[in-house]
């Protein structure tokens, strides 16, 4: 069962990462199959919010689907742009983002910095500017294995955390959720156990709390990334204060990832 603090109201929000799968076609294909296995298990809707993030290319298909359908499934981006619009070949503003619907979006996932160098100062300008577009960012911050294997990884996740929000104030970041994805557990099978988890949830709340008082650190959703299924997830997100999961290959599948919906909130 979830266990709840008195504090918190915190809805569950379970959202797939498709990285760079499914064309505009396949897209289509699987928003309606989860939309269609939703129904079928009878999900709460106002128990946890369901969210795709497919690539660029699918989301004005994903858009005219989710509302000419009606679905309460929500979308958003896999990244933005820390430009406004102009001589920025290849970016994405996040005002783009807004006209088409987006509710979220990631930032700083583990392999944008890796493979295209993003520092947490390149972070931090992205998030500004999808706040400022009202996309709501979902920050992702966490360790590689060897920071893990070193025992400094919450430090490192904490400071990474600081350094990517650096310069806001509790106001500006209002809606803000973070995904804790260690490195070594995405797209590995790896996954970190449940107890380390919730370990580094209650570390990034009481962060929070530190730096911008205890109503945001409260309102703020953390999820947890990395090798989540249908099988472990009702265990991760059973803590308190993990709020959900930002789910990789298992978001592929329409049926599966409405299988993993319905595992994380059963009791």
């Amino acid at each position: 069962m979830r266990k709840k603090t008195n504090m918190s109201d915190r809805t569950l929000l379970l959202a797939g990462n498709w990285k760079m799968n499914h064309d505009h076609l396949e897209a289509i294909s699987s928003v309606q199959k989860l939309a269609w296995a939703l129904e079928d298990a009878k999900l709460d809707e106002s128990r946890c919010e369901v969210v795709v993030i497919p690539p660029f290319t699918d989301i004005r298909s994903v858009q005219t689907l989710v509302q000419g359908d009606k679905l309460w499934l929500k979308y958003g981006a896999q990244d933005v742009s820390q430009h406004a619009p102009g001589a920025h070949t290849g970016e994405i503003a996040a005002t783009f983002l807004t006209r088409l619907g987006c509710s979220y979006v990631v930032i700083g996932h583990s392999e944008r910095r890796a493979d295209n160098h993003e520092t947490n100062e390149v972070v931090a300008a992205k998030v500004r500017a999808a706040l400022s577009a009202e996309l709501t960012p979902i920050l992702c911050v966490g360790e590689s294995l060897q920071q893990r294997q070193e025992k400094t990884h919450v430090d490192f996740t904490l400071d990474q955390l600081e350094e990517s929000l650096a310069g806001f104030d509790a106001s500006a970041l209002e809606g803000l959720v973070i995904a804790y994805e260690p490195v070594w557990a995405i797209g590995t099978g790896e996954t970190a156990t449940a107890a380390d988890a919730a370990e580094m949830a209650a570390a990034i709340r009481a962060r929070l709390a530190e730096k911008y008082g205890n109503g945001m650190a409260e309102s703020t959703r953390i999820l947890y990334g990395g090798s989540v299924k249908a099988d472990n997830v009702a265990e991760i997100v059973a803590d308190a204060d993990v709020d959900g999961a930002l789910v990789g290959g298992a978001s592929l599948s329409g049926p599966d990832f409405a299988a993993l919906c319905k595992a994380a909130v059963a009791k």
